[in-house]
């Protein structure tokens, strides 16, 4: 038996879609949006009606019936709390990616997408790997203020799926490992994968900077910045997200610029490239902590493992913990085709989400029907 998925991966200025037919991609089209029209839309939940036009248009132009679809699958969204994986999107689910339980972001409309496409013709929605997913241990989650958890945050969906590739290659099983995977992107991320668990992480925040985003920084010169009176509160968010890190310093993110302005022979760029894979290292040296020594591989993945100059200066530092292997990219749509193929074919069960009995009391969407 085949099965036949749409996969709805949206991001903040486009639409990426596919059709699987199993483990092959028939169709795939990435959708550029205009900035000027996104920008009508206060909230992003109220981009919905635009994006489902898309999403009917592109399966009209390319023949694809809904009644003939497995599932649909969409992007996992900014939802605390959730395990790796894929995910029914239930009614609850669908509350949790609208309301502001979950982070703003465009990857909460996948689920949202999915489950709206799913009820038209009868089919279950998936999310699958979101970013929030993870199995942190209690010792793992706490910090030195009370009442900020750590929780598990990365790109789970790319680096799961590299760190499953890396296992079928090489005739392992994943929940036999013990892997460190650092996904290299505008944002630049690592987790711990042990026996099939994704038990601890460094996101954005709380390690590396990367091409775009700041990474952690000294804490008390952040405070004097955000009360100095020189930032409004959208500035401080863009220095730490956006225009932080390698295009703070150089004014790209484009490691293929920052290449040829480093043989070119400045200086400069040198040395910020070189911070990067600096700190990068030193994220995976310290989650290599979490194993005990204990790692199999160290897996470099994402789009800027494609430069070689970035990867082959992360390796120097950190092959003594374990072998270092690049897989370059970032595959997300063949990730959560995959993953929905697996829960298809009873390989893997779906979790069922269920929203905190305080949220179900205050929880209202204009795209649902309110919950009992």
């Amino acid at each position: 038996m085949s099965y036949k998925q749409l996969i709805i991966n949206p991001g903040s200025t486009s639409t990426k879609l596919a059709l699987y037919e199993d483990r092959e991609k028939v169709v795939q089209e990435n959708i550029e949006h205009d900035a000027k029209e996104l920008a009508r839309y206060e909230r992003i939940p109220d981009q919905i009606p635009y994006r489902m036009e898309i999403i009917r248009d592109f399966m009209e132009r390319n023949g694809i019936k809904g009644e003939e679809l497995a599932a649909i699958v969409g992007r996992g969204g900014l939802v605390p709390g959730l395990h790796t994986g894929g995910y029914t999107v239930n009614d609850e689910l669908f509350y949790a990616l609208e309301s502001d339980i979950s982070s703003p972001h465009a990857s909460n409309l996948g689920g949202m997408l999915a489950k709206l496409i799913g009820d038209a013709y009868g089919k279950t929605a998936y999310i699958y790997d979101a970013v929030t997913s993870g199995e942190l241990s209690p010792v793992a989650q706490v910090t030195g203020i009370p009442n900020i958890t750590r929780q598990s945050f990365c790109h789970v969906l790319n680096s799961r799926a590299m760190a499953l590739k890396y296992a079928k290659l090489n005739n392992l099983n994943y929940e036999d490992l013990n892997l460190i995977v650092a996904h290299l992107g505008g944002g630049v991320s690592a987790s711990v994968h042990s026996k099939g668990q994704i038990i601890d992480s460094l996101g954005d925040d709380d390690g590396q900077f990367s091409p775009e985003r700041a990474g952690s920084v000294p804490s008390l010169e952040l405070i004097r910045m955000c009360y100095s009176g020189e930032y409004t509160r959208n500035d401080m968010k863009k220095k730490v997200r956006g225009k932080g890190g390698m295009y703070a310093h150089l004014g790209t993110s484009d490691c293929r610029k920052i290449e040829k302005r480093i043989l070119d022979g400045d200086e400069h760029a040198d040395l910020i490239f070189q911070a990067q894979a600096y700190q990068i290292a030193k994220g995976i040296g310290l989650l290599s902590i979490v194993l005990e020594g204990e790692c199999d591989a160290i897996i470099l993945t994402g789009g800027v493992a494609k430069s070689k100059m970035l990867t082959e200066r992360v390796e120097r530092y950190v092959k003594f913990i374990a072998p270092v292997v690049v897989m370059p990219g970032e595959n997300e749509m063949e990730a959560l085709a995959f993953g929905g193929l697996r829960i298809l074919d009873g390989r893997e069960k779906p979790h069922i989400y269920t929203l905190p009995t305080v949220q179900k009391q205050h929880t209202y969407s204009q795209w649902r029907p309110p919950l009992p």
